[in-house]
């Protein structure tokens, strides 16, 4: 069962704490389809969500029943519908092409006692889900249920990371916006475009999308759901 902790956030908002990512991947997508109007923006991180309200047309107070009305009507840990909650960007999952060539993937084999082949067919085998975005625009936290991976970051992070890179680090996945410094360990890379200013949504991804990820034969690359714009 959830079980939310409300604090206040300043004069405009409510953080809603939970005791793990599991509770995360549960309640954004609950809060999100419950929205009333006052709302302005969901904002979810790996043990809590931030509700940011217009205080013109609803008090924090109000949104703090909201809060627990939807965990409470959602029939969460009670069999209710809470178990079935879907988000709507999950009916379709988006597909992310994959050279799987990472300058780490070796390492990552090694540390869960696999080989590189099989840490590929686990990747592509799990069916992972924005959990939340945070680092940089565009960068996409995500996790599987049940997770398949746990590894460790990079002793040094590298000073520059490309554009597209897609890692590993601790139970999530992360794919590199743009060249940035980084220390998770690198599996591979896509040519899929994760933020384009240019796109009416700018982030390919976002909190709540289901995502698969496909290993490219670079012969006959997958004709794919994701935006090459």
């Amino acid at each position: 069962m959830i079980a939310p902790r409300i604090l206040p956030f300043g004069d405009r908002a409510l953080l809603v704490e939970v005791d793990s990512l599991d509770d995360v991947l549960l309640l954004y997508p609950l809060l999100d389809a419950a929205r009333r109007d006052g709302i302005t923006e969901l904002v979810p991180a790996a043990r809590s969500v931030l509700v940011s309200v217009d205080p013109a047309r609803l008090s924090l107070g109000a949104a703090e029943r909201w809060v627990y009305e939807a965990v409470g009507d959602s029939g969460a840990g009670t069999g209710g519908r809470a178990a079935d909650a879907v988000h709507p960007s999950e009916t379709t999952p988006v597909t992310i092409p994959v050279h799987y060539d990472g300058a780490d993937l070796g390492d990552v084999a090694r540390v869960l006692g696999i080989t590189a082949d099989e840490v590929i067919r686990r990747h592509t085998a799990a069916a992972w889900r924005v959990a939340f975005i945070g680092f940089a625009p565009g960068f996409a936290y995500l996790a599987s249920t049940p997770a398949t991976f746990e590894v460790p970051r990079r002793s040094t992070s590298r000073p520059s990371v490309p554009a597209g890179s897609v890692g590993l680090a601790g139970e999530f996945t992360g794919i590199y916006p743009r060249p940035s410094p980084g220390g998770w360990q690198l599996i591979g890379r896509t040519d899929s475009t994760l933020w384009d200013v240019t796109r009416p949504n700018p982030a390919l991804l976002v909190p709540g999308m289901l995502v698969q990820f496909a290993p490219v034969d670079d012969r006959d690359a997958p004709v794919t759901r994701e935006a090459r714009s």
